[in-house]
């Protein structure tokens, strides 16, 4: 690898915006914003939606279906029993 081309890899602490929640990570991002952690001092990277916001993973996920398209797959493809 050349010396002097790639960015710094560096601790983050990364801040989830609509719900709060933060965790610390390795990123070549950087920002203005400084927090101590662990004796350190390490810049904030605010996310918009993370998988502690996101609904498919909190669990309220919805499925749009205007027109029945998934109620006629399930009825076509149902086992008969």
């Amino acid at each position: 690898m050349r010396k002097g081309i790639h960015p710094e890899y560096k601790k983050v602490l990364f801040q989830d915006s609509s719900t709060g929640e933060e965790w610390p990570g390795f990123s070549t991002m950087s920002s203005s914003d400084k927090r101590e952690v662990d004796g350190e001092e390490v810049p904030v990277i605010k996310l918009e939606i993370s998988s502690a916001s996101h609904p498919f993973w909190t669990g309220q996920a919805r499925t749009l279906d205007s027109e029945g398209r998934i109620d006629r797959f399930k009825r076509r493809y149902a086992r008969k029993g």
